[in-house]
C-alpha cells in the first residue's frame, strides 16, 4: 500500500487535478491520497491559502467578507466546472466558510489556523467527490476520523505520538481509496490546528508511518531532486537516491522540494519516499531511503544555498575562558523569544547565526544592547548579508582531501569563507559566504563535484 501526496501546483487548476486523479487511479496500491490547497495557476497568481489568511484578517477586523470569500470559492468553482460538476458541492463549501466566519475561537491564533486549513480541507472534499462520482470509489476522511491529535501553538502544532496507534486502527473500506486533507489536525479540545511548515508533506509522512505503507510518493512539479538548484546551474544532474540524513541537511539548507521536518515520521517508520513529477509521472524521480540502502556515485550528493541568514559576530580576548558566557547570551535570546541556527566559536570569537525570518529589527536592537552590557565584547558586529552553503554527501568522509579542494577552488575564485563548520557525522560541511558570492561559490563547488 502507498500514500500519495500532491502539492499545490499539482492541484491549482482542473487540468492539473485531472492529472493527479489519473495518477492516483493508475496504481491500485495508491489507497491513501493527501492533498494540498490549490496553488498558483500562473506567475503572479495568489495561493488559496494566502487568500484564506486575508479572509481571516477580514473576519477579525469585522469588515465585509463577501469579496474575498467569493474570490476563494471561484477557485473551487473553476475546478468543479472543469469536471462539469453541477450539484451543490461548491455551494456547500461556500456555506462552510460562512459558518466559520460566525464561529467563536479561543484565540486569534485559533481563528487564523481554522481559516488557513480550509484550502486543503475544501480541496480534498471537492476532489474526493469528483473521484467518487466520475473515476473510482473514494471517501473523504477528516484527520479527526483518523485520531490525529496535535499539541502546541495553533499554527505550529506537532502530532501527539499516540495518534500513530489510532491511525493504524483505521480501516480503509474494501475497494475504496481515501482522500485526507493535509496541513491540519485537531488538539485535545477539538480545536483545529495547523502544522508549522511543509504542512501537507508532514501529513503525508505521518500517514505513511501510521499506516505502515510500503512507499510514500510525493508528487510535485519537478522530475527529480537535483544536485544543485537548476536556477543556478543549467541542467544539473538528478539525484537517483539519497539518504534520510542527506535529505534533512539539504532541505534545511535551501532545497525546497521536501521540508526537513516533514521527513521525520518516515525516518521513524523506515519508509522510503519517492519524489515525482505530476506533469511527468513516468519519470523515475528521486528515492529517499535509509543509509544502508543507498550507494552513491559522487562524493558530493548535493549543494544547497540559503541567503536567509544574518549573523552576530562577537570578539573578546579569552572569551573561551569565561564560564557561563554562552549561557548569558542564550538567556538573552530566550528573553526575546529568538532561536539561533548555528554558533561556531574560537578562543576569542563567537558567531551566532539567525534565520532572518525568526528575528526582527526591534529584537536586534534590544538584544544588541543587552549583550553589550552582559559580556562587554571588544567588538560586536551584525552581518545582514550572509549566506550559508551546505555541501552534503554520505561519501564526504571517504575523501579526506575534498574539503581542502573546495576551499582552494573558492580561493581561486576570490571567495573568502566567513565561517566553516562540519558536524561529527561528516556528511555535511557548512560554509558561510557573503550573499553576493553565494551563487558563484555553488558553481565552483558543483564543477568540482562533477570531476572524476
Amino acid at each position: 500500500m502507498k500514500v500519495i501526496k500532491f502539492g499545490g501546483s499539482s492541484l491549482a487548476t482542473g487540468e492539473q487535478v485531472a492529472k493527479a486523479i489519473n495518477i492516483i487511479i493508475a496504481d491500485p496500491e495508491r489507497r491513501i491520497a493527501v492533498l494540498s490547497a490549490p496553488g498558483k495557476r500562473f506567475k503572479g497568481d495568489t495561493k488559496v491559502t494566502d487568500l484564506l489568511v486575508k479572509l481571516a484578517a477580514t473576519v477579525q477586523s469585522e469588515q465585509d467578507t463577501a469579496p474575498i470569500r467569493n474570490e476563494i470559492i471561484a477557485r473551487y468553482q473553476e475546478i468543479a466546472d472543469y469536471f462539469h460538476i453541477t450539484d451543490d458541492t461548491v455551494a456547500h463549501l461556500n456555506q462552510h466558510l460562512i459558518d466559520l466566519e460566525t464561529a467563536s475561537y479561543p484565540t486569534t491564533e485559533h481563528l487564523y489556523a481554522a481559516f488557513m486549513a480550509q484550502g486543503e480541507n475544501m480541496n480534498s472534499q471537492l476532489i474526493s467527490h469528483i473521484m467518487n462520482e466520475q473515476f473510482a470509489p473514494t471517501q473523504f476522511v477528516d484527520p479527526k476520523e483518523l485520531g490525529m491529535v496535535v499539541a502546541g501553538a495553533p499554527r505550529a502544532s506537532e502530532l501527539v505520538e499516540s495518534s500513530y496507534a489510532s491511525i493504524a486502527k483505521f480501516q480503509i473500506p474494501d475497494g475504496k481509496r481515501i482522500v485526507v486533507p493535509g496541513f491540519f489536525a485537531y488538539d485535545k479540545d477539538g480545536n483545529l490546528a495547523t502544522f508549522a511548515r511543509g504542512g501537507s508533506d508532514i501529513t503525508g509522512s505521518i500517514l505513511a508511518r501510521g499506516f505502515h505503507v510500503d512507499l510514500y510518493e510525493n508528487f510535485t512539479d519537478v522530475s527529480a531532486i537535483y544536485a544543485v538548484d537548476p536556477h543556478i546551474i543549467d541542467h544539473p544532474r538528478a539525484i537517483n537516491t539519497l539518504t534520510y540524513r542527506e535529505m534533512r541537511e539539504l532541505s534545511y539548507s535551501g532545497f525546497s522540494v521536501f521540508n526537513d521536518e516533514a521527513i521525520i515520521p518516515v525516518i521513524q517508520g523506515g519508509i522510503r519516499v519517492n519524489v515525482k513529477n505530476t506533469n511527468d509521472p513516468e519519470a523515475r524521480g528521486t528515492f529517499i531511503a535509509p543509509t544502508k540502502d543507498v550507494r552513491h556515485h559522487h562524493s558530493i550528493t548535493g549543494i544547497a544555498v540559503n541567503n536567509g541568514f544574518k549573523a552576530l559576530y562577537l570578539h573578546r580576548y579569552l572569551l573561551n575562558k569565561e564560564v557561563g558566557l554562552t549561557l548569558k547570551i542564550l538567556q538573552i535570546l530566550y528573553k526575546y523569544n529568538v532561536s539561533y541556527e548555528h554558533m561556531p566559536s574560537g578562543i576569542d570569537d563567537l558567531t551566532i547565526i539567525f534565520a532572518k525570518d525568526q528575528i526582527n529589527n526591534s529584537q536586534v536592537d534590544a538584544m544588541t544592547s543587552e549583550i553589550q552590557e552582559a559580556i562587554n565584547p571588544d567588538q560586536l558586529e551584525w552581518f545582514d548579508d550572509f549566506a550559508i552553503l551546505m555541501i552534503v554527501g554520505e561519501g564526504l568522509y571517504t575523501k579526506h582531501d575534498l574539503i581542502s579542494k573546495v576551499l582552494t577552488r573558492l580561493a581561486d575564485a576570490g571567495i573568502a569563507p566567513t565561517m566553516i563548520n562540519q558536524g561529527a557525522s561528516r556528511i555535511s560541511t557548512m560554509i558561510g559566504v557573503a550573499s553576493e558570492s553565494a551563487e558563484t561559490a555553488v558553481r565552483v563547488i558543483y564543477k568540482l563535484s562533477s570531476e572524476k
